[in-house]
């Protein structure tokens, strides 16, 4: 589900400070009913499982496809265009507490960097010729409770910093399919694992099992 951006800005999250110089794109949702305050670390152990990052319905897998070989065709993606390239990594803007939360990247297939780890949020970074990109996942109580039930979700914001008009530009091109179809394929994928396998986990016991086996 679609949220204001008030949703992220309004949370007490270390992405304000890391990078106050990013806009904030776009603010999704993702259901876990029966989540805890705690259960952040679940979720994503979860997703993990249900394949990660780098697993993607046939759409968005179509879509990214015909982005990366437009991307390979204009130089979007050279290697100078990126991390350590066109641009630095937020790394060297993290206080030490944070920098020493993630370890090397993972072989995972995702594009996106991990920038660091807590509790209840995760980040991972993307720079490219379009722009400089910042995947935050948070945790916070779900969206029209107010957390009064004790639920908690799952909540994605894209940050960026686009290089330059060109920038801009694609990032309005490129909003209708992350609306109608990225966002909400995630929503349906990670949804799914939490019902699957996280809030197994939660739980204690999958159905039709006892908790001793």
């Amino acid at each position: 589900m679609r949220l204001p951006r008030t949703a992220h800005t309004e949370q007490p999250w270390r992405i304000h400070a890391v990078a106050p110089d990013f806009r904030v794109e776009d603010v999704w949702s993702f259901r876990t009913p029966g989540a805890g305050p705690d259960d952040f670390p679940v979720m994503l152990a979860a997703m993990r499982a249900d394949g990660g990052f780098a697993r993607q319905p046939p759409a968005v897998r179509f879509l990214f496809a015909v982005r990366w070989k437009l991307g390979a065709l204009l130089g979007w993606d050279r290697s100078e265009a990126g991390l350590g390239g066109r641009v630095g990594s937020l790394r060297g803007r993290l206080p030490d507490d944070l920098r020493d939360t993630v370890g090397a990247p993972e072989p995972d297939g995702s594009p996106f960097t991990p920038l660091y780890d807590l509790p209840g949020e995760s980040v991972r970074e993307l720079a490219n010729g379009t722009g400089h990109s910042l995947m935050h996942l948070g945790w916070a109580p779900a969206a029209g409770g107010a957390g009064g039930d004790g639920e908690y979700e799952l909540r994605m914001a894209v940050l960026v910093k686009p290089n330059g008009r060109f920038g801009s530009l694609y990032m309005a091109l490129i909003a209708p399919f992350r609306h109608l179809v990225v966002y909400p394929a995630l929503t349906r994928m990670w949804e799914r694992a939490w019902r699957e396998h996280g809030r197994v986990s939660a739980g204690g016991s999958a159905p039709g099992t006892t908790a001793g086996g």
